[in-house]
């Protein structure tokens, strides 16, 4: 077997990963806003919130995050709703990771004790107040291990989107190793980019979350 690399192919997959990090980032951030408010939602709200909250998650932790990317970037067109690839794909991984994210969350503002939220009225805080002053905070620091995970998650599935033409690192592989037949060491160095990121990202978030972690909790959100 002659395996060859050819160091040419570092500056498009790494042209590739930028986009990666750049999907991932803003639609965790989109996922983020979305999960905080489901969450909050299903736990504080009436029960038409509840409802509407029960089924956003439902579709979304339902259905395969690839039929999500092809309805958003296929299907809104004929409403007449033109987007690009690039933020189709940021629109589907973001309202798609906020009904995981909402879970999670949901798990550690259920964790907080009720007796604060008692305290925090009696201390005149309207129950909004008390959300924002009380539990957010608390449920922010419980939940870096399970929102940890999610966030490599989404940045590994964000791979998906190169079927929609994104030029992100997956996308970059194929056309290379389409155009060089060498599919194994493409996509196995494709692989070390991957692992190599996710360990950094781990180790990272690991640091973060020993520093903000509460005592008592040992860090644990759900």
């Amino acid at each position: 077997m002659n395996l060859a690399f050819d160091w040419g192919w570092l500056q498009p997959l790494g042209k590739g990963l930028l986009v990666t990090f750049e999907l991932t980032g803003i639609a965790i951030s989109i996922g983020f806003v979305i999960g905080i408010l489901l969450a909050v939602g299903r736990v504080y709200g009436n029960r038409l919130i509840r409802l509407l909250s029960a089924v956003y998650l439902t579709f979304f932790r339902g259905t395969p995050l690839l039929i999500q990317i092809f309805i958003i970037y296929f299907g809104l067109p004929s409403l007449g709703i033109m987007i690009s690839s690039f933020v189709s794909g940021i629109v589907a991984l973001g309202l798609n990771s906020g009904a995981y994210q909402a879970e999670y969350f949901r798990g550690s503002i259920q964790a907080v004790k009720g007796n604060e939220i008692v305290a925090a009225r009696a201390l005149g805080m309207s129950k909004l107040q008390a959300i924002r002053h009380v539990v957010l905070p608390q449920t922010l620091r419980m939940v870096i291990p399970s929102w940890s995970n999610q966030l490599i998650n989404l940045l590994k599935f964000s791979s998906l989107v190169y079927l929609i033409r994104v030029q992100e690192l997956m996308y970059e592989a194929k056309i290379i190793a389409g155009l060089t037949f060498r599919n194994l060491e493409v996509f196995t160095i494709v692989a070390i980019m991957y692992l190599t990121t996710v360990l950094i990202l781990s180790s990272i978030l690991g640091m973060i979350e020993k520093r903000v972690k509460i005592p008592g909790l040992g860090g644990k959100g759900v």
